[in-house]
C-alpha cells in the first residue's frame, strides 16, 4: 500500500522593496485648534515634527503584504506658527511638560499591521494603513489614509489623519481662567519621503 504524499506548494516569491524614511526631505505636522470665549486672539498651534524614523516595506505585487512603521522623538517638536519667540517658547514648553509629559514618554510609535489599497496609476497606489498607534503611554488602533507614489528609489507618502487626545489620556490644556482652551482633535497631515534600502 502506498503512502499518499501531499506535495509542497511553493511560495510566493517576496517582491516586496524594503524603504528608510528621510525626515530631511520630509513634513510631519500636528495642529491642535483653540477654543472658548478668547479662541479669536489665541493660537491654532502647529507642531513640526523634524525627527523620527522607520522603515516601509513595499510590495507592488500585493499591497497587504506591505508595511510600515515609525518612531517620533517627541524633544524634536517645534512651533512652525509665525508668533513671538515668547509666545513659541510658552507654547511648546506647555505642549512637552504638560500636554506629552516627553520626559516620561520620548517616543511616540507607529506599527502598521495590515494594509489596503489599489493602484491608481503607474507607481501610485491608494491605501489605508491598519496598526496601532502608541502615544502618551496609550497603545490604540489608528487607521491612517494615504496616497503612495514609487519611482525609483524613492517612496513618498503623504496623507491626514486626525486624533483624540482624551483617548491617550492626554490632558487638555486651557488658559485665561479657561477662557481659552484647546479643542479635544489634532490634525496631523504628512510627505513622508522615504528610500531604497541597499
Amino acid at each position: 500500500m502506498h503512502s499518499a504524499t501531499n506535495p509542497i506548494t511553493p511560495s510566493r516569491e517576496d517582491t516586496a522593496v524594503r524603504y528608510t524614511l528621510d525626515p530631511s526631505v520630509s513634513r510631519f505636522r500636528a495642529q491642535a485648534f483653540a477654543s472658548g470665549l478668547l479662541a479669536t486672539f489665541g493660537h491654532n498651534p502647529i507642531i513640526v515634527i523634524r525627527k523620527f524614523s522607520g522603515e516601509a516595506r513595499v510590495d507592488p505585487q500585493a499591497l497587504e503584504q506591505s508595511s510600515l512603521e515609525f518612531t517620533v522623538d517627541t524633544a524634536s517638536f517645534e512651533i512652525e506658527n509665525d508668533i513671538s519667540q515668547k509666545d513659541r517658547q510658552e507654547i511648546l514648553r506647555i505642549a512637552q511638560q504638560e500636554v506629552l509629559e516627553t520626559d516620561k514618554y520620548p517616543e511616540i510609535r507607529y506599527e502598521c499591521s495590515s494594509v489596503t489599497g489599489s493602484m491608481v496609476g503607474e507607481g501610485r497606489y491608494w491605501v489605508v494603513l491598519s496598526g496601532n498607534l502608541t502615544l502618551h503611554g496609550v497603545t490604540r488602533p489608528q487607521k491612517i489614509a494615504a496616497t503612495v507614489a514609487v519611482n525609483g528609489d524613492t517612496c513618498r507618502a503623504s496623507g491626514d489623519f486626525a486624533i483624540r487626545q482624551s483617548e491617550y489620556k492626554i490632558k487638555l490644556v486651557s488658559a485665561a481662567a479657561g477662557a481659552l482652551k484647546v479643542k479635544d482633535d489634532v490634525k496631523c497631515t504628512f510627505d513622508i519621503m522615504a528610500r531604497k534600502t541597499e
